[in-house]
């Protein structure tokens, strides 16, 4: 079974409506300052990151594949029920590459030179070729933890590095190294990635939802219904830095945390409420194809409308520098990857049109607030999956996979990385032995050289990389991956 994000929304429906949710929704982390007060953010200084979580391991393979007759030939071999016909791919110019028919969403920011695929990327220990996986034990510290599993990998991308078992996320740590004004904000909940030493992400709701405790909404009754009121000025009180005399480090942290709690909601609550018929033009115009009825089709659809409020709401939000998370789950395609009659459709085709769709409403909602050059999208995904298909229509769990990169800065319209040989037991295939020739691949580039262009871009030294990406060092005599 997939291990899907920590992001449970029934969790959220009972807290926001039990007035707890404006506290709760700030994380575990304690000792940390949440939102500080707002600032004027330049547009000229800003740059926002988003980071985009395909939980359950997105099928790369059938994301970004081949178009020249040889390798498709090589790829259809291999794949068997789930290649896609040469034909229905959509090609990316002169690159050689073609995506799936589902992301033809996807295709203006690509002519526009403002899309990236990177081919090829994992958790890795070190540089690694075949002959050193496969005399490595099972133990190795050459190789990263319990590979193929879900848990473990998505703690190793989340969070960059060799140890499954880290509490801090690479998300987390950049804004904690770069003391950026705020904390992660994270539109898809409590992700490993936006989580720092001193404190964790501050988790907003969807768009059309309550972000505050009692009396805080755009609803007339929060105001003016006593009881609800008088319930908030008791929370107030109680927790008023005069109230909390007992001096317990805890008991004064938990203050803190609820003060600053009850600051931020009234702060942002009308921005995250905001649903596309109150958001600005720039926006409700962007997210119009997946508008109907005045609600956002798809949960990573809202997740990127959320997203695109606070970044058109900067000065509330305050601070120049701000890193976002959002997911999709759903990836883990073991059957009905493709239907049988149809290999354009399916459900990994309805997951990958989710995401195109998504993201490239996204872009145009950063075109028109002017905003393009100053955010970069990015993708993060489990793992990918075998190139050999399975007997269910699908397909199983594997190493290294392919991802986007997305923006007005990205250096687009071609591609990052090495592609792996698409032959089962080959030199990029971790299996030797008949019965282990299924096509996953050993990364050709780590999480952290997938990290470091972004959090370059972003600002960061290489004191401040090597703070954030501790293993970064041991890839230094590899090619950089250019794209920004």
């Amino acid at each position: 079974m997939t291990q899907a994000s920590t992001f449970n929304p029934g969790r959220r429906w009972f807290m926001a409506r039990s007035g707890l949710g404006a506290a709760a929704a700030l994380g575990a982390g304690v000792g940390g300052s949440w939102l500080l007060p707002a600032g004027t953010a330049r547009a000229a200084d800003y740059k926002a990151l988003v980071c985009i979580f395909l939980y359950g391991g997105n099928d790369g393979n059938n994301m970004v594949v081949p178009v020249d007759a040889a390798r498709h030939a090589q790829y259809s071999r291999a794949r068997g029920a789930l290649a896609l016909p040469i034909g229905n791919l959509l090609p990316l110019g002169s690159s050689g590459y073609g995506l799936h028919p589902a992301l033809g969403a996807l295709l203006p920011a690509w002519n526009a030179g403002h899309l990236a695929p990177v081919f090829n990327v994992g958790p890795l220990a070190e540089p690694l070729t075949k002959a050193q996986y496969q005399a490595a034990s099972e133990n190795s510290p050459q190789l990263p933890q319990s590979l193929f599993s879900h848990s473990h990998q998505q703690t190793l991308w989340e969070s960059s590095g060799t140890d499954a078992q880290v509490r801090t996320g690479w998300g987390g740590r950049a804004g904690e190294v770069l003391a950026t004004t705020n904390p992660v904000i994270s539109v898809g909940g409590n992700g490993l990635f936006g989580v720092a030493e001193h404190n964790g992400p501050l988790v907003v709701p969807g768009p059309g939802e309550t972000f505050g405790a009692y009396e805080l909404g755009s609803e007339a009754w929060r105001t003016s219904y006593a009881p609800s009121a008088a319930r908030a000025a008791a929370l107030r009180s109680l927790y008023a830095e005069a109230a909390v005399q007992d001096g317990h480090i805890l008991s004064q942290a938990f203050a803190r945390e609820q003060r600053n709690a009850f600051d931020v909601t009234q702060r942002l609550q009308q921005t995250v409420s905001a649903t596309p018929a109150q958001a600005v033009a720039a926006i409700t115009s962007a997210f119009a194809p997946l508008t109907s009825g005045g609600s956002l089709n798809g949960a990573l659809a809202e997740q990127l409308f959320q997203v695109a409020k606070l970044i058109a709401a900067r000065d509330v939000v305050g601070g120049d520098r701000q890193i976002y998370f959002a997911q999709l789950g759903g990836f883990d395609t073991h059957g009905g990857q493709v239907q049988s009659d149809d290999v354009a459709g399916g459900h990994h085709a309805g997951l990958l049109k989710q995401l195109g769709d998504a993201l490239a409403a996204f872009q145009q909602a950063m075109v028109n607030l002017g905003m393009a050059e100053q955010v970069t999208a990015f993708t993060q995904s489990d793992f990918g999956r075998t190139l050999a298909p399975n007997d269910s229509l699908g397909s199983d769990h594997a190493w290294g996979n392919h991802h986007f990169v997305l923006g007005g800065a990205v250096k687009g319209k071609t591609t990052y990385g090495r592609f792996p040989e698409l032959s089962l037991g080959g030199p990029d295939d971790v299996g030797s032995q008949s019965w282990e020739l299924h096509g996953r691949w050993i990364p050709a580039s780590s999480v952290e050289q997938y990290a470091a262009p972004l959090l370059r871009w972003f600002g960061a030294s290489d004191s401040a990389l090597n703070q954030v990406l501790p293993n970064l060092a041991r890839f230094s005599a590899q090619p950089a991956l250019a794209f920004l």
